[in-house]
């Protein structure tokens, strides 16, 4: 797992860390130190840690203007235990609402697993972003985790998409294809 980086090839458009915006403004990496761990394995040191002992994150991109961030995952996403959602809700998206952000693309390719437990901050993050047309995507999570996610009825605040080739889109390409498939199953 220590292999694993977050996509890098859009660091030249945004680098979260210099982002005055961003939840990791001023944040210094070392690619030496091996510090953080899922299933006790290290991960890469890039990934970015939002108080979660099992999960993990980096901002890919963020646009205010067009009122979006995309972000990427890795480790097992556990509510019952470690109450994930609410560590990601509280240290990530309410830093970023307010900046305007109202549209989260959540890369989950890397998310292993999931369990539930109950729906009260997926709820909530779905009341602050809904009126102004927000939404939440999770983009091509592994089957096994969609089975657990779907289970849960959670899908009613964050709707699971196939995008096998988004790294071959820049950002603001990758958005609008999200967001007309966004559209399309809202308005269904």
């Amino acid at each position: 797992m220590h292999e694993i980086e977050p996509y890098y090839n859009w660091r030249h458009l945004y680098i979260a860390e210099e982002d005055e915006h961003s939840p990791f403004f001023g944040r210094e990496y070392s690619e030496f130190e091996f510090s953080n761990t899922v299933y006790n394995y290290y991960i890469h040191p890039q990934w970015d840690d939002f108080g979660s002992r099992t999960l993990y994150l980096k901002i890919l991109y963020a646009d205010y203007d067009f009122n979006y961030a995309i972000i990427e995952l890795i480790g097992e996403w556990n509510d019952a235990v470690e109450n994930d959602i609410m560590q990601l809700k509280r240290s990530i998206v309410d830093e970023m609402i307010p900046k305007g952000i109202n549209k989260f693309i959540l890369i989950t390719e890397n998310v292993l697993n999931f369990h539930s437990s109950d729906t009260d901050y997926y709820e909530e993050w779905y009341e602050d972003i809904k009126d102004d047309g927000g939404w939440v995507a999770a983009i091509d999570m592994p089957e096994q985790t969609q089975y657990d996610f779907r289970r849960s009825h959670i899908e009613r605040y964050i709707k699971l998409l196939e995008v096998p080739e988004w790294r071959t889109f820049q950002p603001h390409h990758f958005f609008q294809l999200v967001d007309n498939k966004m559209i399309k199953l809202l308005n269904s």
